[in-house]
């Protein structure tokens, strides 16, 4: 370790320490979500399972709730529940990332943790310079850095050229970074390797002017390219599309292409961009695949400047957190993604309620036990007409079953004013929801569609209403999550 990047780190563990008591302090502090010490989080990075342990990092801004130059912050879990802090990977602190150890992911190289990031560099009038950097860890605790791997950028393209997504498969380390054309347009570029140190381009897969896209947003961030299910997938995070209806509402996208991939002549064929979630924060995803096969995904729940100054956590100097952990599948021809069953370890203090929803009555059931709940509701597959499950009157979700709506609405942090986020589903057969003190992720029959979203309400406020304008039966399981 250098001596600036031991300065570096001493900085922020002293930020940190400095704000340990907003755990005690703020209501809206997560119980089972990722989030950081202090600061801003973002991006999630490196997220592997390497020697028996999950290894999640993320994009950092120890000192502040702005888009300050990032580091890597680092947790590890047995199970996916229960997270241990560990120490900074990663610190800006060399000159080829003096601006940030920007987004990137981790290998196993023969035993040796491998990270590979972008060095981010930005002169006196803003003009950047982007690096492709390797670190490496033989314990998954301390990082030596080895530097840039790829200096120069290839014709055509920009220094908005960043974090690589790298696989080895057969004898060849793959690479995928998210691009923008000189003409400003976004593409996802292949590169391989024999020893992740020299590397060869490819050319770009996706993106456009190819496979038909002509313009989808001036640049993709954050690739992440596996197989699944005898298919290929391509997540990106596209920025710059235009609403259209119900679709693309949020400031920026995240979502993906269903195809096959031809790595020797960099070529994918694939259908359309569908968005992989429909609530309100959600960016940046990437996965990972364990020992047992599961392609597992985690995300930023947040969107850059989408009123992220705003939240209220940014009082006590915190802000953003991680989607739960979600195991992926293709389902007629669309990815479905569901809890990881490890969260169950969360449950206690079950409870399983079956009541009728009369037209004319509000249905409630009274104060939660906890600010940290899981719900399971079935029987919905009779609702005609609306129905509606307000959580904590400060988020609602309405299903018009004549229009096969599904609105997910809350109060902007902003404006104050009520917003909203839709998904269309032919019917409403299950919802499936994890609440947590700032937070909603609801999984809608099974994995179809997912919405995902912040939300603060009041402390002191537990309540759980639901309505109909018909009379149904309804089943509802919930648990305490600690």
């Amino acid at each position: 370790m250098t001596d600036n990047e031991k300065k570096l780190h001493e900085q922020a563990y002293e930020e940190v320490e400095k704000k340990r008591h907003i755990d005690k302090i703020d209501p809206y502090r997560q119980i089972f979500h990722v989030m950081p010490p202090t600061g801003l989080l973002n991006d999630p990075n490196g997220w592997i399972k390497w020697k028996g342990t999950y290894h999640l990092f993320y994009q950092w801004y120890p000192y502040d709730t702005t888009h300050g130059s990032k580091y890597w912050g680092h947790y590890s879990s047995k199970d996916l529940v229960t997270w241990k802090e560990e120490p900074i990977a990663l610190a800006p602190s060399e000159w080829y990332e003096k601006n940030g150890c920007y987004s990137g992911s981790a290998v196993d190289n023969n035993g040796v943790l491998t990270l590979i990031y972008t060095g981010n560099v930005k002169d006196e009038e803003d003009r950047r310079d982007s690096y492709q950097c390797v670190a490496t860890s033989t314990d998954g605790t301390h990082f030596t850095k080895l530097g840039p791997v790829i200096e120069s950028l290839p014709d055509g393209y920009t220094a908005h050229f960043r974090d690589p997504k790298v696989w080895k498969q057969g004898e060849l380390w793959y690479m995928v970074l998210g691009a923008q054309t000189v003409e400003e347009k976004g593409r996802v570029v292949l590169y391989t390797s024999k020893n992740l140190t020299d590397w060869e381009f490819k050319g770009a897969i996706a993106g456009a002017g190819i496979g038909g896209i002509t313009d989808f947003g001036y640049m993709w961030e954050c690739p992440d390219l596996f197989s699944l299910d005898s298919k290929d997938v391509l997540i990106i995070s596209p920025q710059g599309l235009e609403q259209e209806g119900i679709h693309y509402q949020n400031k920026f996208q995240a979502g993906y292409f269903i195809g096959e991939v031809n790595l020797d002549n960099a070529i994918f064929h694939h259908g359309d961009f569908a968005e992989l979630d429909h609530g309100f924060e959600f960016y940046a995803p990437q996965t990972t695949v364990d020992e047992n096969g599961r392609r597992l995904l985690t995300a930023w729940m947040g969107v850059p400047e989408q009123d992220e100054e705003t939240q209220p956590t940014v009082t006590n100097g915190w802000l953003h957190c991680l989607t739960i952990p979600r195991e992926l599948h293709i389902h007629e021809g669309r990815l479905w993604q569901t809890p990881v069953k490890e969260l169950q370890k969360l449950r206690h203090d079950h409870e399983s309620i079956t009541q009728t929803l009369s037209t004319s009555d509000l249905l409630t059931f009274g104060d939660l036990a906890e600010t940290a709940m899981e719900f399971v509701l079935t029987g919905l597959e009779e609702i005609k007409g609306i129905f509606e499950w307000t959580f904590r009157n400060e988020a609602r979700l309405i299903f018009n079953a004549a229009s096969h709506m599904l609105t997910l609405e809350r109060r902007n942090t902003r404006t104050h004013l009520t917003e909203q986020r839709h998904v269309r589903i032919d019917s409403l057969k299950r919802l499936h929801v994890f609440m947590d003190a700032s937070s909603l992720e609801i999984f809608i029959n099974g994995g179809e569609a997912v919405m995902s979203a912040r939300y603060f309400p009041s402390p002191k406020d537990k309540s759980l209403t639901m309505r109909a304008d018909e009379q149904v039966m309804i089943s509802l399981d919930k648990w305490v999550l600690s």
